[in-house]
């Protein structure tokens, strides 16, 4: 079994049982955010992980064996992505990403922010004008090293 074929059986699982993100998340003992990248193929999970994990989806061993193989991490196609939701962020990118990229140079110098000592909070924030969308992302500043 591939990793992708591991992950559209997660995916159906997940739908199947009616099960959320939130209640795998508490299955693994991670946040919401960091289960869901991890489910979705982009981060590495223990082996008492995947196991609870696998139980609660009713994955097969080789499933679960997949999880714990560290992923190719990088889950778009390098063209412009066509999916609404996620065009957004990449339109939200090439709008800000010259402000986000001036902004941290000022605070904190020549570097940028880490994808890897990383984390993320997701959460609604509910508006008379219609729910908003509140995402708290938050990066180690690696900065880069003369030498």
């Amino acid at each position: 079994m591939t990793r992708n074929e591991t992950t559209e059986l997660i995916i159906l699982n997940k739908q199947r049982k009616q099960l959320t993100w939130q209640q795998l998340a508490e299955t693994v003992g991670m946040s919401k955010e960091w289960t869901t990248a991890a489910l979705l193929g982009q981060m590495t999970l223990t082996a008492e992980q995947a196991t609870k994990v696998g139980a609660k989806l009713e994955l097969p061993a080789d499933a679960i064996a997949q999880l714990q193989v560290v992923p190719y991490k990088g889950s778009l196609p390098t063209a412009i992505p066509t999916d609404p939701l996620i065009y957004r962020f990449y339109e939200l990118v090439n709008v800000y990403g010259t402000t986000f990229k001036a902004l941290i140079h000022e605070e904190f110098g020549d570097g940028i922010m880490s994808a890897i000592d990383f984390s993320m909070d997701l959460q609604r924030q509910a508006d008379p004008k219609g729910d908003r969308v509140k995402i708290v992302m938050s990066g180690k500043f690696l900065p880069y090293k003369s030498y």
